[in-house]
């Protein structure tokens, strides 16, 4: 007999499209939720259409493949009064409801939470947007970058000088989805005692200033910037074979350690770099005198070097490199899913790990509406219900 997973017996309906929804599902379907993808146009989740070169190849969307694992798809239309009317049957039946709508949205589809939960009053109702769901800027399309821009991160990371620096990586629209997963299970778990659902909100800016939350304290507190790459010592510097990234958080004289383990003049001596606030601030000078040591041994003897003097240190990697890094392989971050029942790919997995009920790929990633009479069945509908739907256009 097959074990129960953590959420086995939790049916959820994503109808979230992009990344911030869709991820939140799939936390839940990785352990054990039964996830079932609500795809509303022709051509379903936008994402199945923003990897361009594999579109154009007639290959999987690699990004739609990357949040959308242990999922079934349905095809509704609810544009259509009959396909509006079958997701309320859904609905009847679900114990999470995951959206990403704006809300003239959500009140034009008449799926706000004040009406869902008053016909379903046990319905845990998620709801992701850009901006939050009251004023200024509710009413704009959110996006990961924007909510760079919007919170400030993109004014405070990385180089200084430079005016902006927006990450290419939506590291905003994951920490929302992961965000939005933990609010559906506090919501889930207190359903438990009080028999009630409730509504779960998140958006990318208060997710954006959330992963500024040190920062924000500093700034609220005492005014004051904080930029963890200028107020300590660092240095990058390059190898015999790479790079490396070294750090001089938590360490009182940290030019002293890493001189020491360079095995050259310890710079720290010098009224130049004799505090750590001097060290930070005249980094690049110390840096330059650094370099050529570090250029003459491989990465791997730098890293030996640095770690034997109790200094944070790693190689600079790029992706692919990041992808193949025996860490990587033993912490078993890479697994396998099955697209549309025809090609095995990798992807990442769950970062999440349970020791007795761990998250599991137990289905693939489906095509367009690929399960949506079986799905319409299991939840009651007869044959000549689903034969009205589909001549009603109620089904894609």
């Amino acid at each position: 007999m097959t074990q129960a997973q953590a959420l086995t017996g939790i049916r959820v309906l994503d109808l979230g499209e992009i990344m911030q929804g869709p991820l939140a599902a799939q936390v839940l379907g990785d352990f054990g939720a039964e996830v079932i993808k609500v795809e509303r146009g022709v051509n379903g989740d936008m994402m199945r259409s923003l990897d361009r070169e594999a579109v154009e190849a007639g290959e999987p969307c690699s990004y739609f493949v990357a949040v959308n694992r242990n999922k079934r798809s349905v095809g509704l239309n609810l544009k259509t009064r009959e396909g509006m009317a079958a997701l309320h049957r859904l609905l009847e039946q679900a114990d999470v409801l995951v959206h990403s709508y704006r809300p003239a949205a959500v009140r034009r589809l008449g799926l706000t939470y004040e009406e869902l939960s008053e016909r379903y009053p046990k319905l845990v109702y998620a709801s992701a947007s850009g901006f939050g769901e009251t004023g200024p800027y509710a009413h704009k399309a959110g996006q990961d970058m924007l909510a760079q821009s919007l919170s400030g991160m993109a004014r405070t990371v990385g180089d200084p000088h430079l005016a902006a620096h927006i990450m290419p990586v939506p590291v905003v629209d994951y920490a929302s989805g992961m965000a939005l997963a933990q609010g559906i299970l506090a919501a889930l778990l207190e359903r438990e005692r009080s028999g009630r659902g409730q509504k779960v909100s998140v958006n990318l800016l208060d997710t954006a200033l959330a992963l500024q939350t040190l920062e924000s304290a500093s700034m609220l507190m005492y005014g004051r910037d904080t930029n963890w790459v200028t107020d300590w010592y660092s240095g990058v510097f390059e190898t015999k074979d790479g790079m490396v990234t070294v750090l001089g958080l938590f360490r009182e004289n940290a030019l002293h350690l890493l001189c020491k383990a360079l095995e050259v003049e310890d710079l720290s001596r010098r009224p130049e770099f004799a505090t750590a606030d001097l060290q930070a601030r005249n980094k690049e000078q110390a840096n330059e005198v650094l370099r050529d040591v570090v250029r003459g041994l491989t990465t791997e003897q730098a890293i030996e070097r640095f770690d034997s003097a109790d200094l944070l240190s790693a190689p600079l990697l790029t992706l692919e490199e990041a992808l193949r890094h025996p860490q990587v392989l033993e912490n078993g971050t890479i697994t396998r899913v099955e697209v549309g029942g025809r090609i095995s790919t990798r992807i990442l997995g769950n970062p999440v790990r349970l020791s007795r009920t761990p998250a599991t790929i137990t289905r693939g990633v489906a095509d367009v509406g690929q399960h949506t009479e079986p799905v319409l069945r299991e939840f009651g509908f007869t044959e000549a219900e689903i034969d009205g739907l589909r001549q009603s256009g109620a089904l894609r």
